[in-house]
């Protein structure tokens, strides 16, 4: 750790243990303080690795009072870790209101780098990662959500969402009526004994979670596949030009020239060249 205090960003396993670093059990042990999502749930964390650090909550419910408090103790020379219940902090949990103010007044804050449910599950995917966004928990209500849905109509890269067991089944049914037969993946139990992943049209999705009860179980990273490019809307002669490319150079330069070529969208000429090799 460095002689100044400082907020460390400190993520958690998302299941298995062993992927705590050893940089991440060093500085839970040596700060003064661990701010915690669900304290009771970071017992046993810290329990299993004899870490004995005191802990506090910080939680969306709390994260004003515990901010203003955090920050005094930083700046009166005590160290604090803040982790979540699973994975990195400030993906979808709290902690962005406490940093922002830690930078605000000169604190320093150093993130660790660690596990990520939604990164975890993209890498294993098999959908396009060039480019990705990542846009947290989808909408609780249907009308809500399928309005999320719809701009997905035309996006031309990967989209990543948690989701609660409770409303996954509807999710997906949502994605169907929206998207049509979009490409998805599912993943669940992540880093776990009986970690699934779950690819191929909604329909499929859909299947295999009414198929047993237990299949709706656990914490979900939702992953929908681009919109196909209509190759009938990009001219022949460009297609032709990027199918030429390919053998010389990766997909993804031979877009940009032959984008800047026809004064075409990269994204959508890359796109393309996806779809022509499935």
């Amino acid at each position: 750790m460095t002689d100044t205090a400082t907020l460390y960003i400190v993520p958690t396993p998302i299941g298995n243990l062993d992927d705590i670093s050893a940089r991440a059990i060093r500085i839970l042990s040596e700060v003064s303080w661990i701010a915690a999502e669900d304290t009771r749930h970071s017992a046993r964390l810290l329990q299993h690795f004899s870490i004995g650090t005191k802990t506090l909550s910080l939680h969306e419910h709390n994260e004003d009072k515990r901010t203003a408090m955090l920050c005094e103790r930083l700046k009166g020379g005590e160290s604090v870790a803040l982790i979540s219940d699973a994975g990195t902090p400030l993906i979808s949990d709290p902690g962005f209101v406490l940093v922002r103010k830690c930078r605000e007044q000169g604190i320093p804050v150093s993130a660790l780098p660690g596990p990520c449910a939604a990164i975890t599950a993209l890498s294993a995917s098999g959908l396009p990662t060039d480019k990705f966004m990542f846009e947290g928990f989808l909408p609780v209500k249907t009308q809500a959500r399928e309005g999320v849905l719809s701009a997905l109509l035309d996006r031309t890269f990967t989209t990543v969402y948690y989701e609660a067991p409770r409303r996954i089944l509807d999710t997906v049914n949502d994605i169907q009526r929206v998207l049509g037969e979009r490409h998805i993946v599912i993943a669940k139990e992540l880093t776990k004994t009986f970690e699934t992943y779950v690819s191929g049209s909604a329909q499929d999705v859909i299947d295999y979670l009414d198929a047993d009860a237990a299949h709706q179980k656990g914490e979900f990273v939702v992953m929908i596949g681009p919109a196909k490019v209509n190759e009938q809307a990009i001219p022949s002669e460009a297609m032709a030009l990027l199918h030429n490319l390919c053998e010389h150079m990766p997909l993804k330069k031979a877009a940009a020239v032959v984008a800047s070529h026809y004064d075409l969208k990269k994204n959508a000429l890359y796109q393309a060249g996806l779809d022509a090799k499935e």
